[in-house]
């Protein structure tokens, strides 16, 4: 519960379009917001040697594995050596979602990274309703996810 707590404290709640990011993941597929229409979009800034980043992973794949068909989970790696380095750690972790091998210039596409993990949340229509700093669970998303979807049906 204390958790929960804390990334209601955290999550700040605006309702900005978002930049229409285009990102290529590790396998050469390219995620476009504009694609995910309809959906929520769960874009999660990490690194492997960040163990909050890694706390959560389970969590993710869990939303990615358990939502497929209202929320999409991508992982985007900072701050890494060597890329295979992050294509076989997350193979070895088993993430389903996709993972594209980050940089500045593809953080600026969807928001500042302040720290990691950094998550950012956008709603069904693509606008960046919840940024968090530090780690968070599924249960927080989910019970966020909830609410807002009860605020719209009001």
């Amino acid at each position: 519960m204390p958790r929960l707590l804390l990334l209601c404290c955290l999550l700040l709640t605006w309702s900005v379009p978002a930049s229409a990011f285009t990102l290529t993941d590790s396998r050469g597929k390219t995620h476009r917001l504009a694609d995910y229409k309809g959906k929520w979009v769960l874009v999660n800034f990490w690194a492997t040697w960040c163990p909050p980043c890694l706390e959560e992973i389970p969590d993710l794949v869990a939303l990615h594995e358990n939502k497929k068909n209202k929320l999409t989970v991508i992982g985007i790696a900072m701050d890494y050596n060597d890329p295979k380095q992050v294509t076989d750690f997350a193979e070895q972790q088993m993430i389903s979602y996709p993972i594209v091998l980050g940089d500045a210039r593809k953080a600026a596409e969807v928001g500042p990274v302040r720290g990691l993990p950094t998550t950012y949340l956008f709603d069904p229509e693509g606008k960046v309703v919840a940024y968090n700093v530090g780690a968070l669970t599924r249960a927080a998303v989910e019970s966020y996810i909830s609410r807002k979807a009860k605020a719209v049906k009001r």
